[in-house]
């Protein structure tokens, strides 16, 4: 599982820089779908994923103003802010299957930390495919969304 999560990291950086190449004003454009525009989508992706782990370790959620993080530069760096806890924790608990159940303060249902971990997966998948839709509107090349072909790098090695 963890392979899935430094793909999602791999991609998101790689957004990061294809973002370079638009103004800030193209980024903030409110648009149809997704959260509403390029860097409010990119910032509800790390507030969900970050909001998660810390939920499933019952620590409490640190809740993030999108208006403290309204740049490119802002974003990423709470991206990798955000990475450095997400990683420490798979490093302990992303590999091999977890049927731990794990409650979050946000929902009253149950879950395995395996269904957690899984949903954060496909979530941030979700919405790579909503900034590449929006990239083509801009009649720009997204991001490759391939799995094959990328040299992963290793938990261990952040």
């Amino acid at each position: 599982m963890i392979l899935f999560f430094e793909y999602n990291w791999q991609v998101r950086d790689e957004w990061f820089a294809w973002c370079s190449q638009l103004p800030e004003e193209e980024l903030a454009k409110s648009r149809t779908g997704g959260v509403g525009s390029i860097l409010k989508t990119l910032f509800h992706i790390i507030d969900v994923e970050h909001s998660w782990i810390r939920g499933i370790q019952g620590k409490e959620d640190i809740v993030f103003d999108f208006a403290d993080c309204d740049t490119l530069v802002k974003v990423r760096s709470l991206s990798d802010r955000c990475r450095n806890e997400v990683v420490e924790f798979l490093k302990v608990k992303g590999e091999g299957r977890n049927e731990d159940v794990v409650r979050v303060p946000w929902d009253d249902q149950e879950y395995t930390l395996d269904e957690v971990l899984h949903h954060l997966i496909a979530h941030e998948i979700h919405h790579i495919g909503q900034l590449s839709v929006w990239a083509r509107e801009l009649e720009l090349e997204p991001v490759p969304a391939h799995y094959v072909g990328r040299s992963l790098k290793s938990i261990f090695s952040y």
